[in-house]
Order: structure tokens, then sequence, then C-alpha cells
């Protein structure tokens, strides 16, 4: 499974931003009081990191100088990378709800959301390596557990569905490692190769084994968000509640049947194709050839649904 973000010339195009502000051939910048005015009031703090982090109930080890290196880079990543941060913030206002108890039922720790997050960005996103969702399943693995993957029905692209697929996921790598934090490094890496390192190197700890980049990355990233997304004013986030994306008014019905056309069908239930493939983006083709009679759940939108975000009579004035 592949990591969703990659971040790339960061810390290159911050440092290029600053040399062009403060020795660029503007009138701006050869004028001395807008010069003295840049340098005197142009600011960027580093992130203080907390004195304590679990992952999962399982403490951090932040007196190893890697790891606090390490995790502090993530936050800074992840702190100054604002216009990522509010989606995030926004979105997950929207999906966690979803997400949550389905981990809780499951028995699997709700920090295992985040892991959602730096997979996807909680968004359906599809990978070069194919991986697609907001888990990121291969095809294969999908099919191991439990998800339909064919041409017109992918559940990789259902969140509640493919929420509990990882969860079966996370219980057969917990049973294997005894260790959530290994259990989160194991999704980026692969049970099968996580473990043929912490045998090679004789390590029982994902904080003591040397692992490829990414995977070295890969729970920093998730205690770096988790950090962030819990407590994001703190780190200079300023949302209005009005601002947090909001779970759209649904109802399900059954389909056990073959429907021949999905734009037919949007039209007989009075809403858009659009609209159908948006509450629904598991159905992947214009049509179900639902020759074994399953039953799916389809969402059809209930009554404000377009009127969610909608302003209130006083937010005009």
């Amino acid at each position: 499974m592949k990591r969703f973000f990659e971040i790339l010339g960061v810390a290159t195009a911050a440092t290029l931003s600053a040399t062009i502000l403060i020795h660029g051939t503007s009138d701006e910048n050869t004028d001395p009081e807008y010069r003295s005015n840049f340098m005197n009031n142009y600011s960027v703090y580093s992130v203080p990191l907390p004195t304590s982090v679990q992952f999962a109930g399982e403490e951090v080890p932040l007196e190893d100088p890697d790891v606090f290196e390490r995790l502090d880079r993530e936050m800074l990543v992840n702190t100054y990378w604002q216009s990522n941060g509010i989606l995030l913030i926004k979105r997950a206002n929207k999906y966690f709800p979803v997400i949550e108890p389905i981990l809780k039922k499951n028995g699997i720790p709700d920090d295992f959301k985040y892991l959602a997050v730096i997979e996807s960005g909680l968004t359906n996103a599809a990978s070069p390596a194919g991986a697609r969702g907001f888990w990121q399943f291969l095809e294969g693995t999908a099919r191991d557990y439990d998800l339909e993957v064919n041409g017109e029905v992918d559940e990789r692209y259902h969140v509640a569905l493919s929420t509990e697929a990882a969860c079966k996921y996370f219980k057969d790598a917990y049973e294997r490692f005894g260790s959530w934090t290994l259990v989160a490094a194991s999704y980026n890496m692969g049970m099968f190769g996580l473990e043929k390192q912490l045998d090679r190197q004789h390590e029982t700890s994902y904080y003591n084994v040397n692992l490829n980049e990414e995977t070295g990355r890969y729970v920093f990233r998730i205690l770096a968000i988790k950090q962030i997304l819990a407590n994001y004013k703190d780190y200079g986030f300023k949302l209005r509640e009005k601002d947090l994306y909001k779970d759209v008014p649904t109802y399900e019905i059954t389909v056990d049947t073959t429907i021949a056309h999905l734009g037919d069908f949007a039209h007989q239930n009075n809403i858009s194709y659009k609209t159908l493939k948006y509450l629904n983006p598991w159905l992947r083709d214009n049509s179900l050839n639902n020759r074994s009679g399953k039953p799916y759940l389809i969402k059809l939108p209930k009554e404000g649904y377009y009127q969610l975000y909608k302003p209130r009579e006083e937010e005009k004035n």
C-alpha cells in the first residue's frame, strides 16, 4: 500500500521564496524601508513537540535522538503545509464519524483513523501502483479481505466497507506482531517485508529497526497528523464550524436486480448521474449487471441535501 503524500522540495521552495524577498531585484526589495520591515517582522517558528507522544497506547521513545528528529521533521512539514492541513481538518469532520465507530466495533485503536489520512488524504485516491480508496488497497489484497472488485463494482471506494476490510488486516497483523505500531508500519511495508527486517536485525520495535525511507517515515507521519488534527488550533489553523465539511443527508435503498443504465436509474430517483456517483463512488461503470442477485445498498439524497452548505440568514448579513 503506497503512501499518498510525497513531500518534495518544500524546504527548497521556502528558501527560494525568502531569497527572492530579501535579494530580489524589484523596486520594493531595493527600498530600505521595505527591506527593514521584512527583516524585522517576518517570522517562522520551530514547532514545539509535546513532552510525551503515544500511538495506540504505545509510548514513543522521544529520548532517542533519531526518533525525536524524525518526528520533528514531520511536525514541521505538516504544520507548514497549511493548505493541505486545512483540507484535512475539513474532511476529518466529515469522515471521522464514519470511520471511528467501525474501528471501535472491531476493537481497533482509534489512532488508526490517522493512517487513512496519510494513505489517501481522506479521498478516494488512486496511486500509480494500483492502490485505491481511503485505505489504498491493492486489488489482490482487497479481495483477500472480502471486498468486491470488478469493472462495475469496486468496494475499495466504499468508505465503510473498506474500513471494515482494513480492520481485518489490522487484526491479522496484530496477531502476528503484538504491537500496534508495527501493525501500522506493516500496512505500508507488508507483513512479510517488515517481519523479514525485524528478524534480520534481531529487533522487536519499530523505533529500533532500520527500514526504507518510506516506511521509516510512515509512523512519524501518522504521529504528526494525529498531533496536528487533534489540536489544530494550537498549530495556527483557524477554522469556524461552518468551514468544516459535513456528512451529507442520505438514505439507502436495497437493489438486488440489474440496473441497465445508472443515468436512467438516477433520473427515476430525481437526481443526476453525477450525484449518484458522488454518493456511491464504488459504482464504477454506467450499469450494474447484477446477475447473482446480490443486495447492494445505494445511497440517495434526503431532503435538505442541496441546502447543506447554504448560508443561514444571519450569515448573509
